[in-house]
């Protein structure tokens, strides 16, 4: 008799062993972190191209479209790598994914950091990154029973966190180690984890792939009550969280005067709040029912835009602000598919992740091309800040009523 413990190995002769489902979250939190580290390495230099002038003379707009293409390919894309993790599974779509990304990275540190429509190409297919998120919400969710499955997706969406790598390290490194350094570099932990997926990952025992053409399966999720309101739910509160990550290096060296790497920084504050808050949130929706978790999320970020679009004192009031916010949109985030996983049918979960994943980015891309266009109409922030203010509450009233209703009369429970 031999026993060993490495993922798909045999604990006696001819009996293969089960992999452990936190080894698979782990393995699944990791590869969500690098591909996002990936997703936003054009955030923090955005700036810095415009300060230095080395892509030409570049408008706030400019820098504010180089760094939403890549959100919006990334969301629109986990539409169909969402259904095609329901036909295919984790174990194939995770490596996948994770390779198809570094040529992207290596076409923008090799060839494109010298012309903004490079960039812009480059950050194109950059975008394949984001769309892992629609890739471990299915697999992560089907390794574990009802009871832990918001806790369980709401760490693996911890691993939004990798755009705080990407904060704290691609201007430093493009500046001390050389241009091509960051770029360089995440291709190379994509390639590493690429490999480590294909050999250790493995699907949860009895998952069944999902049927039908995948256009048929597409329309059919569209149509679940879930996916609509999961989809607005989610737009306003990852779809904010990715909004600051990007943009907010932006905004504190124009609003606050902030150096690039002095505004990475906070920016990399942001993130860090906000991903702790996410399996926080997914804990708290396990424990008092997500409509709960998800109604103070979105007061909290009403409040907060409101006092942000004042642009008070950096130090206390303005920090304050922006935190609680991070608080409030990671834990909204984790929330939101804690509610997913309770009302669909889990043969499922992989599409309407998709949809409601692609809306959380495209949450994203729409607010940072608002703040730019009314900056340089107005030289202000706080139209946009209120903006985001009345739409959570809009979206908090949304959460007390139909959102509710939805949770109660769910006709799949998980």
């Amino acid at each position: 008799m031999s026993r060993t413990t490495a993922a798909g190995s045999t604990s006696s002769v001819g009996t293969p062993t089960r992999p452990s489902p936190w080894l698979m979250l782990a393995l699944a939190t990791v590869g969500f972190a690098v591909n996002f580290w990936a997703w936003a390495l054009l955030s923090p230099l955005g700036p810095l191209f415009r300060t230095e002038g080395t892509l030409g003379r570049l408008t706030e707009s400019d820098v504010a479209l180089l760094v939403a293409v890549p959100v919006l390919v990334g969301s629109v894309g986990r539409i169909p790598v969402g259904a095609l993790t329901d036909r295919y599974g984790g174990r194939v779509m995770f490596p996948l994914v994770s390779a198809a990304t570094i040529l992207p990275i290596l076409f923008i540190g090799v060839f494109a950091l010298d012309s903004y429509a490079a960039l812009l190409v480059g950050g194109f297919f950059l975008g394949i990154g984001g769309t892992t998120f629609a890739v471990g919400v299915p697999f992560v969710n089907a390794w574990f029973p009802p009871e832990r499955r918001g806790l369980a997706v709401g760490i693996f969406g911890a691993g939004m966190g990798g755009t705080a790598i990407s904060a704290l390290t691609t201007v430093k490194l493009y500046g001390n180690a050389g241009h091509r350094a960051p770029f360089l570099i995440t291709a190379a932990a994509l390639a590493v984890y690429t490999v480590v997926a294909w050999l250790v990952l493995r699907d949860a025992p009895g998952r069944q792939p999902a049927q039908g053409s995948l256009m048929t399966r597409l329309v059919a999720n569209a149509k679940l009550p879930i996916s609509w309101q999961a989809c607005i739910l989610y737009a306003v509160a990852f779809g904010g969280y990715v909004a600051f990550s990007v943009y907010l290096p932006s905004y504190l060296k124009t609003a606050y005067e902030l150096g690039a790497a002095d505004a990475a920084n906070r920016m990399a504050g942001f993130v860090l709040v906000a991903v702790v808050m996410r399996p926080v949130g997914g804990w708290l929706s396990d424990r008092f029912g997500p409509v709960v978790v998800l109604a103070c999320c979105y007061a909290v970020v009403v409040a907060g835009a409101a006092l942000a679009a004042t642009t008070p004192l950096l130090e206390h009031v303005g920090t304050a602000a922006f935190l609680s916010m991070a608080a409030a949109l990671g834990g909204g985030s984790g929330a939101t598919f804690a509610l997913v996983a309770k009302v669909t049918d889990p043969a499922r979960v992989g599409g309407v992740t998709g949809l409601v994943g692609a809306a959380g980015g495209l949450g994203g891309f729409v607010p940072p091309l608002i703040m730019g266009y009314v900056y340089g109409r107005t030289q202000s922030y706080g139209i946009g800040l209120t903006l985001l203010s009345v739409t959570a509450g809009l979206t908090l009233l949304l959460t007390l009523t139909i959102v509710r209703s939805t949770a109660r009369t769910a006709t799949h429970p998980a």
